[in-house]
């Protein structure tokens, strides 16, 4: 079995992880002390494991992307790292390891263990520490071998070891850390979008080329695309499983690529972004499977495109999370009265649609999302600052009470994605040539001084836009 090469992050990105660790230590209070695992490898089947992917907690703080590793670091600043020790044999049948002796000067840490005396020294560095800090509800079991080397300590206690009196949650400081991209960042992002959307764009044109020829289209066929383009470009992973979903299958939020046919005169939505040096990128698009846009298709398409427009300019500092999401839910409410989804005479106007939230047959999710090192990225969606300013509504659905908080404030380097979506099933009283049309357009914003940047519109959202690039003989963008 081969797996991925594990090299140490670049001498240039060294100082950048260095910083976040000391960011880390500064916050943890006097005898804070902080223990931060990768992710556990897993086993797929028999004696095959998924392919390795590190944790992101860990990797933002390292740069390390080996398993079986574990970071440690104090108030004082002092940073260790236990990882796979050598081991030559190993090394022939599973990749190259760093080992304890090169890490110190590849990854800037102040020193460097086996990782198999991790149960050995932990306790020992435990003792007398006043908070021992840890990423809570990650790790399944981690929880359970921190309470074994604090046991350890505790029975030290009769030799004057004092036992942490605290457990706090890691991602409490991460979180914040994480929410608001630096430059390094946001280079990242922005690359792995111009990936991802140089993928969708060949999608697109091979959805429309193998139907001009005659040929059978699936929905795997363009997932292949995707992957292939993904790693053309170097990189790693997929961000999270493609949804290429075919004609109706679009009204199915989380459906996977598989084998569905896809036919000329159907509507395309593909959710689909690749991870590079791991942050990632997440873009949908819905396109005619052979080129052309029919009437309500069209029809149906720029009324979402209608609500992203009115949700990317609130996308701006100040504004707060809710607001795009809220412009795009009055922009599709009057679409959806003007078209005859809803009927006025049963819902009444825009105001009673949005606060009955009769739209949600057809709209049923949010319209963004924190996006970084995780295509759900981490970070409150509450201000911090205004926790404490509470109220309360009852939900018009389900009748259940909802504690509200001021929702978070739009600052810079803040990255969200915008995805506004409608999805419409065969239903009474629904127009029928509506039925089983579902489309979601998506694009990753980064929050900038003055507004947004649109990092993924590499791929284009208007409808002649499509259309133009999906004829035959168009060229597909290149990645400079």
């Amino acid at each position: 079995m081969n797996t991925p090469s594990a090299s140490p992050a670049a001498p240039s990105a060294t100082a950048i992880y260095a910083e976040r660790r000391a960011r880390v230590a500064r916050q943890l209070g006097d005898g804070g002390f902080a223990i931060i695992p990768t992710a556990p490898e897993h086993l797929r089947n028999r004696d095959s494991d998924y392919q390795f992917r590190h944790d992101s907690y860990f990797y933002y703080l390292t740069g390390f992307t080996e398993p079986n590793a574990c970071l440690v670091i104090a108030a004082d600043g002092k940073s260790s790292l236990f990882c796979a020790p050598k081991d030559l044999e190993r090394e022939i049948w599973d990749g190259y390891r760093l080992g304890p002796d090169a890490a110190v000067a590849a990854l800037g840490v102040d020193e460097a263990f086996s990782f198999a005396e991790l149960d050995l020294r932990l306790p020992k560095m435990l003792e007398n520490r006043s908070v021992v800090w840890y990423p809570f509800a990650i790790h399944t079991g981690f929880e359970g071998r921190v309470a074994r080397w604090l046991n350890v300590v505790r029975a030290r206690s009769r030799f004057g070891a004092l036992v942490p009196e605290q457990q706090r949650d890691l991602c409490a400081i991460l979180d914040e850390m994480r929410l608001v991209k630096d430059a390094h960042e946001q280079a990242t992002i922005r690359r792995a979008c111009a990936i991802s959307a140089r993928a969708h764009v060949l999608a697109m044109q091979r959805s429309a080329r193998m139907l001009r020829a005659g040929e059978d289209v699936r929905e795997y066929h363009l997932d292949a695309e995707l992957l292939h383009a993904f790693r053309e470009h170097g990189s790693q992973y997929t961000a999270y499983g493609s949804i290429v979903a075919a004609g109706a299958n679009a009204c199915v939020l989380h459906y996977r690529a598989d084998a569905a046919p896809i036919k000329s005169g159907e509507l395309v939505l593909i959710d689909a972004g690749c991870e590079l040096d791991g942050y990632a990128s997440d873009i949908t698009r819905t396109f005619p499977a052979g080129g052309k846009f029919s009437g309500p298709q069209r029809a149906l398409y720029e009324l979402v495109l209608a609500s992203q427009d009115a949700a990317v300019a609130v996308t701006r500092p100040g504004k707060r999370f809710n607001d795009p999401h809220d412009a795009t839910v009055a922009v599709l409410a009057q679409g959806m009265l003007d078209l005859g989804l809803l009927d006025k005479n049963k819902v009444g106007g825009v105001q009673d649609v949005i606060e009955n939230r009769s739209y949600f047959p057809f709209y049923m999710h949010r319209t963004g999302h924190w996006m970084g090192m995780d295509v759900h990225d981490c970070g409150s969606y509450v201000e911090p600052t205004e926790l404490g300013h509470i109220s309360e509504r009852r939900d018009p659905l389900s009748g259940e009470l909802i504690l509200n908080r001021p929702s978070r404030i739009l600052r810079p380097g803040m990255v969200t994605t915008v995805e506004p979506g409608i999805y419409v099933r065969p239903a009474e009283g629904v127009p029928e040539q509506f039925h089983n049309i579902g489309i979601r357009i998506e694009d990753d914003a980064l929050i900038t001084d003055d507004g947004c940047e649109l990092m993924t519109r590499g791929v284009p959202v208007h409808p002649d836009e499509i259309e133009a690039l999906m004829r035959e003989g168009a060229a597909a963008p290149s990645l400079s």
